[in-house]
């Protein structure tokens, strides 16, 4: 079993989006400290509202892309802060490039300071269009560095170089995870992402449109076992990428007859236009998390989609009611 690690104060980047609120959540109520920072560009701090009226929890609107952040009496810091989703990365290019090189820096910097650990939440995208499947943490990606999805991918490349150079030049106690596609509540329903948008079309009676042929998989890892694994990976001594993602593929087009399905809908499905750079297959080996940290995910694509699809039912209901 990996060595644990026991965090009394923690710095959050990007704590207030969708994963990053979901793990401030989990933080607090294990009896850690939360400081969150995020420039709320994506994020929102009614993602949260849970957290407002606790001591041990902290939400400063900052930049770490333009600006340092001086703190003191941390022991761990989680870099989360970049748009994620297409909508958002396509619309701030620049800024995504920037949080994932700048901001990186001045999070490294924070733990540096801080004789913290550092925890870089990195993304599959890293693997691009991958050649080699399920992919290991050993393959190198197949990337198109000039196409559409670029300022995401790179920015996650360059970010894992800059965590390992830290680590190599300055000691630093780096970690490194490769999250897959997680979903889950809070997600907003117009960020572009596929478990969101088949959601909303469904529950509004709109066609449910699947880019390309829907052949492509994807594999869908819940929030609340994405964040298990990720402080699984913050806690563990292991420095070289871990993947924490949900093995099994799930054809794109199967994933909208699912929830179709589930929400109980009769929009038809209708098939647009392929993406550019669209990954054809994703699917991790988590054989890393399952044997070193002791990590594998618990909750199945359907009891997720039902908790996913009731939150987005609750949300369109209060935003209805509100009209």
């Amino acid at each position: 079993m990996p060595v644990q690690w026991e965090f009394r104060r923690v710095a959050v980047t990007g704590g207030a989006g969708f994963l990053g609120s979901h793990l401030c959540e989990q933080l607090v109520a294990r009896g850690t400290s939360v400081l969150c920072l995020d420039n709320l560009s994506t994020g929102s701090a009614r993602n949260l509202e849970s957290l407002a009226e606790e001591p041990t929890f902290e939400l400063v609107e900052h930049d770490i892309a333009r600006r340092p952040y001086t703190a003191g009496g941390i022991d761990l810091v989680v870099h989360l802060a970049s748009p994620a989703s297409p909508a958002d990365y396509l619309r701030m290019p620049v800024e995504t490039l920037r949080v994932g090189s700048r901001g990186t820096e001045h999070a490294l910097e924070l733990a540096d300071r801080n004789g913290a650990r550092f925890l870089l939440v990195s993304t599959s995208e890293v693997y691009g269009d991958p050649l080699r499947h399920p992919q290991t943490e050993d393959y190198w990606g197949n990337v198109n560095p000039v196409g559409p999805r670029a300022v995401y991918d790179e920015a996650k490349r360059y970010a894992e170089a800059l965590t390992t150079a830290f680590r190599a030049s300055r000691g630093t106690g780096t970690r490194i995870a490769r999250v897959f596609n997680t979903y889950g509540p809070r997600m907003r329903p117009a960020d572009g992402r596929v478990v969101p948008t088949f959601i909303r079309q469904a529950l509004a009676g709109e066609p449910i449109t699947v880019n390309g042929d829907g052949r492509q998989t994807r594999s869908l890892c819940y929030v609340d076992d994405t964040v298990r694994g990720l402080l699984a990976v913050a806690a563990a001594n292991r420095p070289q990428p871990v993947n924490i993602g949900r093995p099994g593929e799930l054809p794109v087009r199967k994933l909208a007859e699912l929830v179709r399905s589930l929400v109980g809908s009769r929009s038809p499905i209708e098939h647009v236009a392929a993406s550019a750079d669209d990954p054809k297959r994703r699917c991790p080996d988590i054989t890393v998390a399952t044997r070193e940290l002791g990590w594998r995910p618990r909750v199945d694509v359907v009891a997720g989609l039902r908790h996913t699809i009731a939150w987005f039912t609750a949300e369109a209901r209060a935003a209805g009611a509100a009209r």
